[in-house]
């Protein structure tokens, strides 16, 4: 078993997370940052304001799309590259708009690092080093100082800790909070063909956790599917241990999407202006309201 050439260098973070995401494990990831956007939802205040803004219901996909290539660009690039810097200052323009707790910009930024690590402990063909789940941390602690997100914790187990505590006191079941996630699950049910997606939306509620699945009043899938979805995964991880190793990234930023027919400005992924309704605030010097930080809901991940 190998690990990246410089995952014991905290300032190479970037190129290990580059090379995590995109060689090693690229659709791991992207499925782990996937189930990052339920965690969000479950929250009572981010639940209401998503649902606030109206984008997850009424234009899913390209919520979707948003976030995932703001969120790319960082991780392909670099938050010290010039698209980095641009998509973190895109996020931070979004953001700014709406008056948004410090802690639950923390909490957001929270489930970048600890979905993929829970994933790929569950599911991923080898398990990370310490090295690089210490890589991924450091690097998601940048990319949260960059967008100003105030006391973010200087060690993986605080950071667990805190987000432990916030899930034991903010998630609770809220109408609005429903409405989000079930319009997130009916747009990945409808990447499949019409008889598949009742097993789709099953198979996501598998793969959530019983505190998250009561905070977002889903039904637990039966026993036989949680089981079922566990073995398939594993027995895909343990496939991959046999086939050739990727030599080349896959990056998200090149995915052709429907509604960037002819590619994107950076500038212009997001929503236009805020939604009427919703009150913009500049951050407050205490870092109890909005701040330019790091998705209020990304997905894991519009901005």
């Amino acid at each position: 078993m190998t690990t990246h050439p410089h995952a014991d260098d905290g300032r190479d973070c970037q190129q290990v997370v580059r090379h995590l995401a995109t060689v090693v494990f690229p659709w791991d990831t992207t499925r782990a940052l996937e189930l990052a956007l339920f965690r969000s939802f479950a929250s009572g205040r981010i639940g209401g304001l998503l649902h606030a803004t109206g984008e997850f219901e009424r234009r899913p996909q390209k919520r979707y799309d948003d976030t995932d290539l703001l969120v790319s660009e960082i991780i392909e690039n670099g938050f010290d590259s010039r698209r980095g810097q641009r998509a973190i200052e895109r996020m931070n323009e979004l953001h700014a708009r709406f008056r948004i707790a410090n802690e639950d910009f923390l909490y957001v930024l929270s489930t970048f690092v600890f979905e993929p690590l829970r994933w790929n402990e569950r599911f991923g063909w080898r398990r990370m080093s310490e090295k690089e789940r210490l890589a991924w941390f450091r690097f998601w602690r940048e990319v949260g100082e960059r967008m100003q997100i105030l006391g973010i914790p200087a060690t993986l187990a605080d950071f667990a800790a805190f987000s432990s505590d916030y899930e034991k006191r903010n998630f609770r079941p809220q109408a609005a909070s429903r409405q989000v996630a079930l319009a997130t699950r009916e747009m990945f049910a409808s990447w499949f063909p019409a008889p598949l997606r009742p097993l789709v939306r099953r198979s996501i509620h598998a793969l959530l956790d019983p505190p998250l699945l009561a905070a977002l009043e889903l039904q637990p899938a039966p026993r036989w599917l949680q089981r079922t979805v566990a073995a398939a995964l594993r027995w895909r991880a343990r496939l991959l241990r046999w086939l050739p190793r990727r030599q080349r990234p896959m990056l998200r930023t090149r995915i052709a999407r429907a509604a960037y027919p002819r590619g994107y400005d950076i500038a212009s992924l997001g929503s236009a202006e805020a939604p009427r309704g919703v009150c913009p605030v500049s951050r407050h010097h205490d870092g109890t309201a909005s701040a330019p930080a790091l998705a209020a809901a990304e997905r894991g991940v519009d901005g």
